[in-house]
């Protein structure tokens, strides 16, 4: 099932996305939350009369970094011994449609395509076995960086986490197998990074049983597994769309920041 967040005529809410085409999409509106046992409504508004919104309000987003061999050695960095996670803030996160904000303090920002896992229920220290009970399904992500401030800088904080810098959408699929499909981004049509996650270094299972040990994950929560090789600048006026198999396309134009 594909739930996406909406607003139409001021209100918030969830809804099944059904249907096939951009012009034959419906929401079936859902009654309160998708996390728990839901109902669909029945009431259904066509997908283009509503704003999709970021399909989840993370309280916190934990990425990996180098997750990708070929990604790691383009950037001239050793696959590490562990997986390096950083946090991209809540203020980081729009939905498809929504711009990308270009930084003052960078001259070279960069886009990142990568699977994002949604969490479903509350956990800490995951079994292996239990990892598919804790996933809500999955989304597209952009991880955009400032590169140049990545390089600066020690620490990631600013170069990951500004606002506007984590874009996901359009929606959550909840049933998907993401052990091997394809994640590719365009910048205005033109192909940038073309990948598959079966060549994840750590795979979904590895990540939530590492990040669980140290915290707790709440209902909404996103971890963002990585980047494929391919990543390049990004600038004010591209339009930049990230496509995965199975879930669909996150498109968003990159503005200067004003």
């Amino acid at each position: 099932m594909r739930i996406a967040r909406f607003s139409i005529d001021g209100n918030v809410a969830f809804g099944a996305v059904e249907g096939d085409g951009p012009d034959g999409l419906v929401l079936d509106i859902i009654k309160g939350i998708p996390y728990a046992e839901f109902e669909l409504s029945g009431v259904k508004v066509p997908l283009n009369k509503v704003r999709l919104l970021p399909p989840v309000l993370p309280n916190k987003v934990v990425a990996i970094g180098r997750n990708y061999a070929e990604h790691a050695a383009e950037l001239g960095n050793e696959v590490p011994d562990v997986p390096v996670a950083f946090f991209k803030p809540t203020t980081s996160v729009i939905g498809s449609g929504d711009a990308i904000e270009y930084p003052s303090f960078s001259e070279e920002v960069h886009h990142e395509a990568e699977l994002a896992v949604v969490i479903g229920r509350m956990c800490r220290e995951v079994p292996r076995e239990r990892v598919k009970d804790v996933i809500f399904g999955y989304t597209c992500a952009n991880d955009v960086t400032a590169r140049d401030a990545q390089k600066r800088e020690k620490q990631w904080a600013r170069a990951k986490g500004f606002d506007t810098s984590c874009p996901l959408g359009p929606w959550v699929e909840t049933d998907l197998d993401p052990g091997d499909l394809t994640i590719q981004a365009t910048v205005n049509g033109e192909q940038r990074q073309l990948g598959r996650t079966s060549d994840m270094i750590r795979s979904i299972e590895d990540l939530v049983v590492h990040i669980t040990e140290a915290m707790t994950l709440l209902p909404g929560d996103v971890i963002l597994t990585g980047t494929p090789a391919g990543v390049g600048p990004l600038h004010v006026g591209d339009e930049v769309a990230v496509t995965i198999e199975g879930i669909g396309t996150l498109t968003n134009k990159v503005i200067k920041r004003g």
